[in-house]
């Protein structure tokens, strides 16, 4: 038969009947004062880190605002697109009309003088005249902006056009950008010179070298009869229009509310 035992244990002690005191008051234990006081602490704590955050979301929000925005296309990577579409257009689609932007010494027509300087007789040609307006003229939009350069570009060589009709043959066509290419590279040496003996120096040594290279790369092409010649008085002709325009901005007189490319530059 199953049995139930029973455990008689003895009454717990009056030592353990007390609840154990807490070595510090809780939360509960503080009186309302106290409860006030921490939850003001509180408060302030918080306050300082929402202090701390918008003072780091405010400056997260300036650098953002420092940060470049998309990037535009520049003045110089238009006139290359400009050249090299015109070639596409001439030479792979072959659009007759496109004939029509040669410079004819025997009929010219007004606007022949701008666009022959987009128009390029053979890859090499394009190629080889791409590579230096994008060197040189980079180097004169970063000095003088944007319109500055499609200045430079369009006056330097149209006026070496215009100088090749009046000395060569009226049976010649000419087309290329070399006339742009020296003026941007006269231009982009004189608005960085200085009379500084080391600037003086850089432009010795390394100028003959330079416009040999520029000689020989880049081609200013007549086309007389069936034949093709490099047109070297475009390219003297370019260089000089290149300088005679930086001597002539150098002249112009900017007011002294900050008018001038270089003030508004160094301003920003």
């Amino acid at each position: 038969m199953a049995q139930q035992l029973l455990l008689l244990l003895p009454a717990p002690s009056r030592a353990f009947s007390k609840p154990l005191s807490s070595p510090s008051p809780t939360l509960a234990s503080l009186p309302l004062r106290h409860h006030v006081s921490v939850s003001a602490a509180a408060r302030r704590g918080l306050l300082r880190c929402g202090m701390k955050r918008s003072g780091l979301v405010e400056e997260l929000e300036i650098a953002k605002g420092k940060q470049p925005q998309s990037r535009r296309a520049n003045g110089i990577f238009w006139i290359l697109l400009l050249n090299f579409g015109i070639y596409v257009a001439d030479h792979m689609f072959q659009i007759r009309e496109i004939k029509a932007l040669y410079l004819y010494h025997a009929l010219p027509t007004w606007y022949q003088f701008v666009t022959s300087t987009f128009c390029h007789a053979n890859w090499n040609h394009l190629s080889s005249n791409l590579f230096f307006v994008y060197i040189f003229g980079k180097l004169v939009e970063e000095e003088e902006g944007n319109f500055a350069l499609w200045m430079s570009y369009i006056l330097t060589g149209a006026g070496a056009n215009l100088i090749s009709w009046l000395v060569l043959p009226t049976s010649s066509v000419s087309l290329g950008a070399s006339g742009a290419v020296f003026g941007l590279f006269t231009i982009s040496v004189l608005v960085k010179m200085s009379w500084d003996w080391r600037k003086i120096l850089e432009v010795l040594i390394l100028g003959q070298f330079v416009v040999d290279k520029v000689m020989e790369a880049a081609r200013a092409t007549t086309i007389t009869g069936q034949s093709f010649q490099v047109n070297n008085i475009a390219h003297v002709s370019g260089a000089l229009i290149g300088a005679a325009l930086v001597f002539l901005v150098s002249r112009i007189p900017f007011s002294s509310n900050g008018d001038s490319p270089k003030t508004t530059k160094e301003s920003k």
